[in-house]
């Protein structure tokens, strides 16, 4: 591979090819995504995997998928299990490369014993309070502890009895001994292990004292031969931590750590402490609600993994924080699915229509495409009766300037019929709602048979009385109408959900035939958008959501 010439285009791609060319490693390159098992991932997720997976693919190295599971309050197999089907149904093959941190306790304890023997770590007994008070600020440097300088052998020994449990929870801490004075507040003697009594869903009691994440990191990257260890860019300024732990154990070919930009979402939040306030606070429905962007969300939404692919990769690589428009992931789903999913005629607030010339008894097939962007996939044969239903909002009583659908007095073409005309305005009584038209059919302009005698403005949908079924629909937007809104303190979440990101639609009416829908379809509803089954849907009552609208208001811009 050091021979052969690489187009790279960022400058991590940089770094690794610059690694290959030099010899840096013996070994091949590899890549791995590390996430905590506390929660489900979101589109930021998908991003970061991508990152190391192309880098991986690119370099012909390897990927690896190792849970960050050293914390046993917050995590659990549930989110293992998730996180796994996840990155597979994203379609990045983890096959036989899956880790765990927690594999990695002996290994991380003795390197912590290593670095006592050193003189490069201490057992500290200060309380959590007055080490934030030790560490000093920004603009002023930490002091350092009364317990810095403790003798070797009494750190060995106290950190022993941390871990036969000799210890409350809290009560003490092994630090790291660099500099209470360096600007990097990071390198201020961070704490390296905690006592914490609590069981892991892993190792059940094995262990009561637990590896802080900038500790275990590095030495497990080293363990399972990670080159280059990526990740975002809020971790660029533990980078020197990471080298000082892989300097100071002495670790050979050490890995390097390096960082890429965070992605940020419109609408949306993809902070994880959000994210979990949102979800256990019972603001939304769930991790797989589909407005969050978790991973689940946007899958129970009706987004493909092809999709979510194509929008990380159209982003490419920044260095820094980047927000980018929903719009585009939207515009990505819309363009894939426009030429492969079939339609079918949907209406979502019903307006029954009733055509008094056509015969009671009598009813047709009539033949409409399937897809009109896509001739392959054929047509279909839709029922037509006497009682139609259409959308409430395709007639108006009196037009505006410039409507081109239905009024009473005026004709309309039936997609894939006849043009009717309304005749009759039927209103309830109490409200003055209109609740029916009655209309007349023209037999002469049946669609297909070249009818040209005169024009209509406006072509409608309509689904037959007789063979529709009625069913629910979910309409999303996003969840937030200004993301600026989340950093609000002084309101609340319900304050700062939209009002509009779910409404729901009871009783809509559609052709039959989606009752044989699958999970994994997808659908045009003709002039409503792309749809797909909610996974709360029953033999009894079928529920839609909405992917994504016909229209695309993605402008190509991102910040």
């Amino acid at each position: 591979m050091s021979g052969e010439k690489t187009e790279v285009f960022h400058h991590i791609e940089r770094v690794v090819d610059e690694d290959l060319r030099n010899g840096t490693y013996k070994r091949i390159i590899c890549t791995r995504f590390p996430p905590e098992p506390n929660g489900y991932l979101h589109i930021g997720s998908a991003y970061a995997i991508n990152m190391n997976y192309r880098i991986a693919q690119k370099f012909n190295g390897e990927f690896n998928l190792r849970f960050d599971d050293t914390n046993p309050l917050k995590e659990d197999s549930e989110y293992v299990n998730a996180i796994i089907e996840d990155v597979n149904w994203l379609g990045y093959n983890t096959a036989n490369r899956i880790f765990y941190g927690s594999d990695y306790s002996n290994d991380i304890y003795n390197a912590a014993i290593r670095l006592i023997k050193k003189g490069k770590a201490y057992v500290c007994e200060l309380s959590p309070e007055e080490i934030t008070e030790y560490r000093g600020t920004l603009t002023e440097s930490g002091k350092n502890s009364p317990y810095r300088n403790r003798p070797i052998e009494e750190n060995i020994d106290l950190f022993l009895r941390m871990r036969n449990g000799e210890f409350p929870t809290g009560s003490k801490v092994l630090r790291a001994k660099i500099d209470m004075g360096s600007p990097n507040i990071n390198l201020r003697d961070p704490i390296l292990y905690r006592v914490i009594h609590a069981s892991h869903y892993r190792t059940g009691d094995e262990w009561c004292i637990y590896p802080m994440y900038d500790f275990a990191h590095p030495i497990q990257d080293a363990i399972e031969g990670i080159t280059h260890s990526l990740c975002s860019i809020e971790f660029k300024n533990h980078r020197p931590l990471y080298e000082w732990v892989l300097t100071e154990l002495e670790m050979k070919e050490p890995p390097k750590q390096r960082e890429f930009g965070r992605l940020n979402i419109t609408g949306v939040v993809t902070s994880k402490r959000y994210l979990r306030e949102l979800v256990t606070g019972n603001f939304v429905d769930g991790w797989d609600d589909p407005r969050l962007p978790t991973l689940r969300g946007l899958r129970r939404r009706g987004f493909t993994p092809k999709s979510i692919r194509a929008f990380v990769n159209e982003i490419g690589f920044f260095k820094n924080q980047s927000t980018v428009d929903i719009a585009m992931l939207e515009s990505i789903q819309r363009n894939e699915l426009k030429t492969r999913v079939n339609s079918v005629m949907a209406v979502l607030n019903p307006l029954k229509v009733t055509i008094t010339n056509y015969d009671e008894k009598k009813s047709e097939l009539l033949s409409i495409e399937n897809n009109k962007e896509n001739p392959e996939l054929g047509s279909r044969d839709v029922p037509f009766s006497r009682v139609i239903y259409i959308e409430k909002d395709d007639f108006m009583e009196v037009p505006a300037k410039g409507y081109k659908r239905l009024a009473l007095n005026s004709e309309v073409r039936l997609k894939g019929a006849y043009f009717i005309k309304c005749n009759e305005v039927i209103k309830d009584e109490a409200t003055g709602e209109v609740i029916e038209l009655l209309c007349t059919y023209d037999p002469i302009t049946k669609s297909g048979t070249g009818f040209t005698g005169r024009k209509v403005k406006g072509t409608i949908h309509w689904v037959s009385a007789d063979s529709c079924i009625s069913v629910d629909i979910n309409l999303f937007d996003t969840l937030f109408e200004n993301e600026m809104i989340v950093l609000d303190s002084e309101k609340t979440w319900d304050e700062k959900i939209n009002p509009m990101s779910k409404v729901l639609l009871k009783n809509c009416k559609i052709e039959s035939w989606i009752n044989n829908a699958n999970m994994e379809d997808r659908y045009q509803f003709f002039r409503h958008g792309y749809f797909c089954l909610d996974k709360y849907s029953t033999g009894k009552k079928l529920i839609f959501n909405r992917i994504v609208s016909l229209k695309d208001s993605w402008k190509g811009k991102q910040s």
